[in-house]
Formats: C-alpha cells, sequence, structure tokens
C-alpha cells in the first residue's frame, strides 16, 4: 500500500502496524525540492511530531535513522536532544539504547581537525515495558566464546567477573562462580570453534559440559551495514537523494515485526524498507509527502515481487 502523506498527520487508525522504521531528512542537509531544511531547534520540535504520531499507529517500537551535521564546525545534536525531549516527556514516551549504524563515511568529511563520520544513529522509541513482539537474535551468530570465556565486565565496586564469578583465581582454588561453587583453574578462555569436545544438538545449539550454548548470539547494538553500489538492494534506490541499503531496514524488521506482521516507513523514498519487509515475509504500507517518491516506491515493490515470484 503506498500513501501520500504528512509523517505528522497520519490517516491511519490508533496501532494500525506492529513498526515503524525510516529515515527522516537530516536537517538542513538537503531541500528534497520542498524546503525541507531545518535548523537544530526546529528539526527536534518537528520530529517530536512525528515520532508522537507515528507511536500513535505502531503498536511496538519506532525506529528513526538519522544523524546531526555540523555546520562551521559546530555539531548539531539533532538525535541526542530529539531522545532528551522525548525521554523528559515521561510517561508512554520511552526509550531503547540505541542501535549505532556503521558504515564508512563520506571521504574527506571531519574537516582539517576531526574524524569521519562513519555511525548514524538508529533511534528506538517506545511504550513502556517488554515489546509486544521481538526476535533478538534473528540477525544474531553463532558464539564466539566458550563458556566462561573473555567475556567479562566490571561491577559497581571495580570487580570484574565472567559467567562464571570473580576473574582470577585466588591462593589454594578456583574462583567462586555465581551459586558458590568453585571454578577450577582452568578456565575456558578459549573461543568455541577451537574446542574440539563440544557438540550441538539437533536444533542447532551447542553442546559443552553442562552448559548449552544458544544456537545464536544477540547481535549487539552496533549494526554494520555498508553502503554504494551493490548493496542497496536496487538501482532504483538511487534515483532518490539519500538512501539507505537494504540491510539496514532488514535488522529491524526481522528482529521487531512478527512474521506476518505490518511494518509502515512515513519516509518511504525509494522503498528500501518495503524491500526488506517483502522479501521477509512482512506486509508494508509506504508513506512519503512527495508523489514522486510514491511511485518510486511502487516500481521498486513491483520490481522485488517480480524477482520473487520467478525465483519462487
Amino acid at each position: 500500500m503506498f500513501v501520500q502523506s504528512d509523517a505528522t498527520r497520519l490517516p491511519f487508525a490508533d496501532q494500525a502496524f506492529d513498526l515503524t522504521i525510516g529515515s527522516p531528512p537530516y536537517c538542513d542537509a538537503r531541500t528534497y525540492g520542498i524546503g525541507a531544511q531545518r535548523d537544530c531547534v526546529e528539526w527536534v520540535a518537528w520530529m517530536l511530531d512525528v515520532t508522537t504520531e507515528a507511536q500513535r499507529v505502531t503498536k511496538g517500537p519506532v525506529i528513526g535513522v538519522a544523524a546531526g551535521v555540523t555546520r562551521k564546525r559546530n555539531y548539531w545534536p539533532a538525535c541526542e536532544g530529539l531522545m532528551w525531549e522525548w525521554w523528559k516527556r515521561g510517561g508512554d514516551c520511552q526509550l531503547y539504547r540505541p542501535v549505532y549504524w556503521h558504515r564508512v563515511g563520506i571521504p574527506g568529511s571531519g574537516q582539517s581537525d576531526w574524524f569521519r563520520a562513519d555511525v548514524e544513529m538508529c533511534m528506538c522509541f517506545k511504550r513502556p515495558g517488554e515489546l509486544p513482539w521481538s526476535d533478538n537474535t534473528a540477525c544474531g551468530h553463532p558464539p564466539k566464546w566458550a563458556p566462561g570465556g573473555e567475556m567479562s565486565h566490571r561491577l559497581t565496586t571495580g570487580q570484574r567477573v565472567n559467567q562464571w564469578g570473580p576473574v582470577g583465581s585466588p591462593k589454594g582454588g578456583g574462583a567462586k562462580r555465581a551459586d558458590g561453587d568453585l571454578q577450577s583453574r582452568e578456565r575456558p578462555s578459549h573461543r568455541v570453534m577451537r574446542c574440539g569436545k563440544g557438540s550441538r544438538r539437533p536444533n542447532g545449539e551447542h553442546k559443552q559440559g553442562g552448559y548449552e550454548m544458544p544456537a545464536l548470539a544477540n547481535p549487539g547494538n552496533l549494526l554494520k551495514v555498508l553502503v554504494g553500489g551493490g548493496v542497496m538492494g536496487s538501482k532504483l534506490a538511487h534515483e532518490n537523494e539519500a538512501p539507505y541499503p537494504v540491510g539496514v531496514p532488514e535488522f529491524f524488521i526481522r528482529s521487531l515485526c512478527p512474521p506476518g506482521g505490518i511494518v509502515f516507513d512515513p519516509f518511504a523514498g525509494s522503498g528500501t524498507t518495503g524491500q526488506a519487509a517483502k522479501q521477509f515475509g512482512r506486509r508494508v504500507v509506504l508513506g512519503d509527502l512527495r508523489h514522486s517518491q510514491c511511485l518510486l516506491s511502487r516500481r521498486r515493490i513491483s520490481e522485488v515481487q517480480t524477482r520473487m515470484e520467478l525465483s519462487a
């Protein structure tokens, strides 16, 4: 479904969608032919209206992929400001920690005295409590470390621990596990791939000793997706001023929208979100203020549909 619509006044019922994800204009980076430039304060105020409306029509999370801009060596903290103002509202206006999309930034950016921008922010706006549906390992990876391996963290006391308890063995015995039992000195700190004694269950989960490792580990909040030719999902993406690669919406759609659920993108552009949704068995509604982009999205989805039918 394609709808020409203003993202601050959406023609949909409350909680009509399972997931909303889109990439709004970045402050004054482009005009988009409709005078879309806004300074940092204006952008935050506008995006508060957009996010409020997006949350109204969405059961689950609202994901906004965006970045601040730098003007005269002064960074505009647009995304940070938006999240802060949203959090200050309280009540139904809550957040998850953002996901950072890691890509290779524009060569030569950063000017002469600062660093190239290699990340953009994927802000996650939500209601209180657990999400209605999620599969946070849908885009995960096989575990890298054996039980009790290299991964550890520090307590508020500064003591470093891993899942077995304090790291390092005290005199005369092993370190204590969380249940109070002693761990041997030979803490298995090797990688899973190097372990010759491990095995897998029929469902793909690792089995090693008394600990069953999951088939997939949580992928974390650093999303590594390249940009440029060959990864955008379609040549039609380049008919939009600022497309993102299909791997970005794919990550969130697979993880946060149930199979058969409905994804909405209020800034559809060239239809990248629509392609990802179609490819992974979700329904999709695409909206954009510009009629030209609605037509472009329609061409893109028609192309994807034809491709899927030919490969079936």
